[in-house]
């Protein structure tokens, strides 16, 4: 843009006659599609027995506890953290690897990066769950763990990793979701540190930085800015993503659907009930990283 050109046009947030008409046709097509599926399925909708399973009554307290959908959602939360910090880790070694000096490293990055990316995530799932995991699991003893141990019978266990007799199967699905998004991640950081122009590297050895005080106090700085809004859209691609470790008997949000669908016989209620919920999740994190960004951007001016 020119400097003498005029500023662009402010957008207007007044709803015009074309917005209403839009807004109108969204509508009758939301209605018609409603009257359409009540009309071709004839389906004797009960929601009641379906909204059992997000909360009960505690028989011996009498409190409001979360019931095996809501234990669900909290399950898939948790791998959801726990699978971008661990894929957060894989991918910032390897996207500094695949820009690197060395060939060996570029390599094995790119290797790692171009299998991940071109096997199916439920092949490499099905692979890494019963050919790997379940090699690997036993020998660094994870399969082994003690439930009686006071930090697993502990509440802070129950918050961070869920049940401890199902720890075997939570680390299985976190490494799988880690290692899948974590070539996502790579060439993510990759993109990030190649996007810091050449002058400031060379600036940088001018004045006699080292080449680990260059990444350290120049380039990952700028790079962490300029990736954190993927990575957060990597994050709640993750969230979504983390109902494909249902197959291997992770007990998220999908595999209690799935538990619920069977038992209920309310096969439109639960599914439209947990995608109500993952879209929600999804949303609320969404929300939050765009209010981070904005706040970001502000304290930049």
């Amino acid at each position: 843009m020119d400097r003498n050109s005029p500023p662009p046009k402010r957008r207007s947030n007044k709803l015009s006659l074309f917005d209403f008409a839009l807004f109108g046709l969204v509508l009758a097509l939301v209605v018609y599609v409603v009257w359409r599926v009540n009309d071709v399925l004839v389906y004797d909708w009960n929601w009641s027995r379906v909204a059992g399973f997000i909360a009960r009554v505690d028989q011996d307290t009498g409190q409001l506890i979360p019931n095996i959908l809501l234990e669900g959602l909290l399950t898939t939360i948790r791998l959801a953290i726990w699978a971008t910090i661990l894929a957060s880790i894989i991918g910032g070694v390897m996207g500094y690897w695949r820009q690197c000096n060395s060939l060996a490293l570029r390599i094995i990055s790119r290797a790692y990066v171009e299998l991940i990316r071109n096997i199916p995530p439920i092949v490499f799932i099905f692979i890494f769950y019963f050919f790997i995991s379940s090699q690997l699991f036993p020998l660094i003893g994870l399969n082994a763990i003690n439930s009686e141990n006071p930090f697993a019978s502990s509440s802070l266990f129950y918050i961070l990793f869920g049940n401890p007799k199902l720890f075997e199967n939570f680390i299985a699905g976190v490494v799988c979701l880690a290692i899948f998004e974590g070539a996502y991640i790579t060439e993510i950081v990759r993109a990030g540190i190649q996007s810091i122009v050449k002058g400031q590297w060379e600036a940088a050895r001018a004045i006699g930085l080292s080449h680990i005080n260059v990444l350290r106090d120049i380039i990952i700085p700028q790079a962490i800015r300029k990736t954190l809004p993927p990575l957060a859209g990597q994050f709640i691609t993750l969230i979504k993503d983390s109902a494909i470790v249902s197959l291997i008997s992770i007990q998220e949000l999908t595999f209690m659907a799935i538990e619920v669908a069977a038992t209920t016989t309310r096969v439109f209620e639960t599914w439209i009930l947990v995608g109500l919920m993952y879209f929600f999740l999804c949303y609320s994190f969404a929300y939050f990283f765009g209010y981070l960004e904005q706040r970001s951007a502000r304290s930049k001016q």
